[in-house]
């Protein structure tokens, strides 16, 4: 190959081989269905060699092969807690001998588009897409030319693998150990209704119940859409029944901490009057309440490493689930119940 020349960019390979600025894109991602010969193809890669364009993607990637990196876009970069997935993924990846290249994309669809393009011009061999919070998902319709796997999301079209948490078992886990402490009059405190989190963790909540040999009481569930100051409010509608409950189950780690506000305002103790689990595990939150938070630890390292493990034997061409994966969500223990 020749030496490379810093300033040659995807204009001057087009012009070498006689060929659009587009065409050579296409022809660097691997796109499919671009109608582009045979032999245009070998011109192109023969010029991007020659004119030594791009060798960071190595000599096995202008052949057309692809690299040992895996990409990942994801919006959780500077998210305090979700940040596990990015080292759940690396650990996972290195175990493999396999590389983690990072782009941001903060759910922006041009910025996602971008960094995916990026992340094509490095031949990578997959790609993770990840998100904050479990929900459906739009991704960049180039992902859909390599291998790729959703973590803690799914694909809206429902065409694409994903791992996301046991959403279902995280608010059963929850709700046993209430019931196991004695409660039987357990509020529930949600997420926004709507959202797949919020549905499973209820469903959870509501066979626990029932297993118990107690019908779920549809006035016990009050919406805190997972914040302390809404948290604050749906605790204090509970509280301020005649039947109040001696337990709550938050649906996650702020709103907990609104809970305890609450219970507070009225004298009463935690746990000794009101028993308190969460959901996340978000450590700013869960182990600095006093007293500290039982909570349901979301798990982001586990859900990392696992769709490194999918997204491995989709690019060895090997058979995977088509239903979500799905990760267990942990009991973590301290003083609020």
């Amino acid at each position: 190959m020749a030496q490379r020349a810093r300033s040659v960019t995807m204009d001057h390979v087009a012009r070498h081989a006689g060929v659009s600025r587009t065409t050579v894109s296409f022809v660097l991602n691997n796109r499919q269905g671009a109608a582009i010969s045979a032999a245009t193809r070998r011109r192109i890669l023969d010029a991007v060699e020659e004119l030594g364009y791009r060798p960071d993607a190595g000599a096995r990637a202008l052949a057309g092969r692809r690299t040992d990196w895996y990409g990942l876009i994801t919006e959780i970069v500077t998210e305090p807690f979700a940040v596990d997935i990015i080292k759940g993924a690396q650990d996972r990846a290195w175990s493999e001998r396999r590389f983690l290249l990072i782009a941001s994309g903060r759910g922006e669809p041009e910025q996602e588009s971008a960094a995916l393009e990026k992340l094509l011009e490095q031949r990578v061999a997959g790609l993770l897409y990840a998100t904050t919070w479990h929900r459906p998902v739009q991704v960049p319709p180039a992902a859909r030319e390599l291998p790729t796997v959703l973590v803690n999301c799914t694909d809206a079209d429902g065409e694409l693998p994903c791992v996301i948490p046991d959403e279902f078992a995280g608010g059963h886990r929850a709700t046993r150990r209430l019931l196991d402490a004695g409660h039987e009059r357990i509020g529930f405190l949600t997420l926004d209704p709507a959202i797949p989190a919020s549905i499973g963790r209820r469903a959870g909540y509501e066979q626990a119940l029932r297993e118990a040999g107690i019908d779920p009481d549809p006035q016990l569930v009050v919406p805190g859409y997972g914040d302390a100051r809404r948290g604050h409010a749906a605790a204090a509608a509970l509280l301020a029944r005649q039947d109040r409950p001696t337990a709550l189950f938050c649906g996650n780690d702020r709103m907990a901490m609104g809970a305890y506000d609450a219970i507070k305002e009225r004298g009463l103790r935690i746990p000794e009057d009101v028993a308190v689990v969460g959901f996340d595990d978000q450590e700013l939150i869960a182990a600095f309440l006093r007293p500290a938070l039982t909570t349901v630890a979301l798990p982001f390292e586990a859900m990392g490493a696992a769709g490194v493990d999918l997204l491995a034997a989709l690019t060895a061409g090997e058979a995977v689930p088509d239903a979500p994966v799905t990760v267990d969500c942990p009991l973590v223990e301290r003083a609020s119940v």
